[in-house]
């Protein structure tokens, strides 16, 4: 069968600023940096995870050059999901540290989520399983 030939995968994100989409990512949300290219100056791709899940970050020069492909970073066509332990903490520390936010902190059924962007625009969405203690924001 053809799913029998594939082994993983990850998201790639594109971006006009690779340092910022590296700030956000590993320093913010604290995925680990597992490779980039080029090694030395100011990567053009990196590849990060987090617990498992994989996220690439291309620049749009890189993704002109290699793929001949126009990117546009921030269009709402997908959000990246990262799950915490406490949606309001953390969203706390991203909005501390500029994040710009589209939804704060709000009760959604079982869960407890917020809906921010990163750098370049894409939908960052931070979500916790409620607990008893969960609030929506007056």
């Amino acid at each position: 069968m053809l799913k029998d030939v594939f082994t993983e995968g990850f998201v790639n994100l594109y971006t006009r600023d690779i340092e910022a989409g590296l700030r956000f990512y590993r320093d913010l949300l604290g995925f680990k940096e597992t490779f980039r290219t080029p090694k030395v100056g100011t990567p053009t791709h990196v590849e990060l995870t987090l617990n498992g899940f994989g996220v690439g970050l291309g620049t749009v020069e890189a993704a002109k050059r290699r793929h001949g492909v126009d990117a546009t970073p921030g269009l709402p066509s997908m959000e990246l999901v990262v799950w915490t332990d406490d949606v309001d903490k953390s969203f706390e520390q991203l909005t501390s540290a500029g994040t710009p936010v589209v939804q704060p902190p709000h009760d959604t059924g079982s869960n407890r989520t917020a809906l921010m962007r990163d750098p370049d625009g894409n939908l960052v969405e931070i979500v916790a399983k409620r607990t008893q203690n969960s609030q929506v924001p007056r």
